[in-house]
């Protein structure tokens, strides 16, 4: 479930014949010269309106923390965001504190049942991912973010999502502790393959904004070599752009 941060990503990614896509709120922010985390709630529907209207095939929305604090707020928008043509999102209990950088236990789980509620009142079927992001934010205590999931799962969440566990161990008893409900990995690293996490238990993988960065690093190098040396050697077997998107 590869990442694209705007309408021609998604529609390269779905000609390529994978079965699902999942946005990046970090690629689509770099795109507005934003950092991360950078987005408005209006500008993120707007994008999930058009990355969902763009492809045939399901889109799984990154909404963040649900551009909410408290649970109301958080279904309030998760309300939006399902009329937006998605297939999936997910919320996650960053907080944006950097002395508390997870929300509180009970306030993380209330903000996924609030989630739950929402998706079930609008009757659309979106899947839920529950997101713990201690490894994200600093935090790397694996006994807590199993503790998390478990009560994401417990409180309606579909799927569950630790972004950036990168170790064999890690994915097997994460996989073990939310067993029968499905995990994601994130894969942003060349640390394992499709084949050997799907023989770990892994059923979803996304990769974050890590394609997006792929483009950029490809772009920067092309234009430092521009403004360093005045030369264009990059400008060599480059893709048919027009000609991909034109089918």
């Amino acid at each position: 479930m590869p990442n694209p941060w705007d309408v021609g990503s998604a529609r390269a990614l779905a000609q390529m014949g994978f079965p699902a896509l999942a946005t990046t709120s970090a690629g689509f922010a770099w795109t507005l010269g934003r950092p991360d985390n950078g987005v408005a709630l209006d500008e993120a529907l707007a994008h999930l309106r058009a990355i969902a209207g763009a492809v045939d095939v399901p889109v799984n929305a990154d909404f963040e923390g649900g551009y909410a604090v408290e649970p109301d707020g958080v279904a309030a928008n998760v309300m939006a965001a399902v009329s937006t043509g998605i297939a999936g999102l997910s919320i996650e209990d960053s907080s944006g504190d950097a002395d508390e950088p997870l929300f509180d236990f009970d306030l993380a789980v209330a903000r996924i049942r609030a989630a739950r509620q929402a998706i079930d009142e609008s009757g659309t079927g979106v899947l839920l991912t529950g997101r713990s992001e201690g490894f994200v934010v600093g935090r790397p205590d694996l006994d807590e973010t199993i503790r998390r999931l478990r009560a994401y799962a417990d409180a309606g969440a579909d799927c569950l999502y630790a972004p950036r566990i990168g170790s064999v161990d890690q994915i097997e008893a994460i996989v073990a502790a939310v067993h029968p409900k499905p995990v994601n990995l994130l894969i942003n690293a060349p640390f394992t393959t499709v084949g050997e996490a799907a023989g770990l238990g892994v059923r979803r993988i996304s990769v974050g904004g890590t394609l997006a960065r792929t483009a950029w690093d490809g772009f920067l190098q092309a234009a430092r070599e521009i403004a360093d040396d005045g030369t264009f050697s990059r400008f060599t077997a480059l893709p048919d752009v027009d000609g991909l998107l034109g089918r």
